[in-house]
């Protein structure tokens, strides 16, 4: 199983959020770069980025700052947030970005996400936001009438391999991850899942590979240093 360490980016910084609540902020550090660059020497080999300003605004307010940490270390690096048209898309596969992640324009432009997996197939990967069994969009305020289990189905009959799925009730919360929902979206589809939200404990990392999952997100459990990443490479294996 993979890991891939996070960084959220508001205004160049690295910050989490807390169940994904812009006013409930935390600024971790001023140089994402440097946190890439850790990552890097700790043995990681994947990288998720989230631009949450993108998120809101559907633009590349942090490319710079994307750039720069694309330059820090030799990763693989995936990038979401606010991912709403091809152009977007092209901006970051033409500065080194390996994989982009659609997220609310997956659901809301059903077109565009064709054409987008059409295009550039496994480079295109699908952010599955779940709320109460739906599927979550906008940066999470808004919840949409799908159900989270019938658009996987959907996304494995287009086409997409990697499916990074967040049961935002778990994140940032420090209280563990979602096994059970993994565990059957992992029987349910042949898709690469990648775990978000809630991965808290070296027991969650153990766990999750167990259901054969093909990635899991640490994002604030690193940042509280609740899981050593290097503790967490090895579990994974």
């Amino acid at each position: 199983m993979l890991i891939f360490p996070a960084i959220d980016l508001y205004d160049g910084k690295a910050v989490r959020l807390y169940k994904g609540d812009y006013t409930q902020m935390t600024v971790y550090s001023e140089n994402p770069p440097e946190i890439a660059e850790a990552f890097y020497k700790t043995g990681a080999g994947c990288l998720h980025l989230v631009d949450l300003e993108g998120a809101k605004t559907g633009e590349t307010p942090n490319l710079e700052t994307i750039k720069r940490i694309r330059e820090a270390a030799p990763l693989f690096v995936e990038v979401g947030g606010g991912v709403r048209s091809m152009e977007v898309v092209e901006r970051y596969l033409n500065a080194g970005i390996d994989r982009v992640i659609l997220g609310t324009a997956a659901v809301t432009d059903p077109a565009f996400l064709r054409e987008a997996v059409e295009t550039y197939k496994e480079r295109i990967a699908v952010g599955v936001d779940i709320k109460d069994g739906r599927v979550a969009i906008r940066g999470w305020t808004e919840k949409s009438a799908l159900d989270a289990f019938d658009f996987c189905r959907e996304l494995q009959n287009i086409g997409v391999q990697t499916v990074i799925c967040t049961d935002i009730s778990k994140d940032g919360a420090m209280q563990g991850t979602n096994r059970a929902l993994y565990g059957k979206l992992s029987k349910a589809f042949s898709l690469n899942i990648v775990a978000s939200g809630g991965v808290s404990t070296l027991d969650d990392v153990k766990a999750l590979r167990a259901l054969n999952l093909y990635g899991a997100i640490i994002g604030k459990a690193y940042y509280t240093g609740a899981i050593n990443l290097r503790e967490a490479l090895e579990a994974a294996k």
